[in-house]
């Protein structure tokens, strides 16, 4: 417990030592000792206001009773003096009370907001994680459809090698069964001209 706590404490439990020795007979004399009296009890009861304002609560009982104990002469400015130490403790707890609730109020906004805070930090990992994997995927594909390109390139290099080799074999087949032929062609001319004197020697 803390020494804020502690005197808190203490002074809520001397302000009830103070009500419990409350003299009831005087109190039910005086209308204006059992209203404002009536008053603190009702700020004692209120659970919301428990702890709240205790300085202040303790003064306007003391305030009471010294409206209590006054002389007729002084009662006047003695009640006036408990009227306002009395509306100050409400005030005080009231104002204590809405403190608290601020400030549980701001823990939890900050709280929500931390959350937030780490839900969108982890949606960021999670976007991050996709975009890498995605562009990962991405990249393998570019990958191998380079390969694959450069497989094909290759494959119709050779083809055109092969086409290329073939064409040149079968270009010199032709040439050579063209010299072949026009050289059996000449062979044939030439014999048929040696023939030709022959032919005409002979008796009609």
């Amino acid at each position: 417990m803390t020494g804020r706590n502690a005197s808190a404490s203490l002074l809520a439990g001397l302000a009830l030592a103070l009500l419990l020795a409350w003299p009831p007979a005087r109190a039910a004399e005086d209308p204006d000792v059992a209203r404002l009296q009536q008053r603190l009890v009702a700020i004692d009861a209120d659970m919301a206001f428990a702890g709240m304002a205790p300085l202040e609560r303790l003064q306007a009982r003391q305030a009471v009773d010294a409206l209590a104990a006054a002389r007729a002469r002084q009662r006047a400015s003695a009640l006036q003096v408990a009227e306002w130490r009395v509306e100050t403790a409400e005030i005080a707890a009231r104002t204590d009370a809405a403190r608290r609730a601020i400030d549980r109020l701001d823990r939890e906004r900050t709280d929500l907001l931390l959350e937030a805070s780490r839900r969108e930090a982890a949606r960021a990992r999670q976007e991050a994680e996709r975009l890498r994997i995605q562009t990962q995927i991405q990249a393998e594909e570019s990958a191998r459809l380079r390969e694959t390109a450069e497989a094909e390139s290759m494959a119709r290099q050779e083809a055109e090698t092969v086409l290329q080799g073939v064409s040149s074999r079968e270009a010199a087949r032709l040439r050579a069964s063209r010299e072949r032929a026009a050289e059996l062609k000449r062979q044939e001319e030439e014999l048929l001209r040696s023939l030709e004197p022959d032919a005409a020697t002979q008796p009609r």
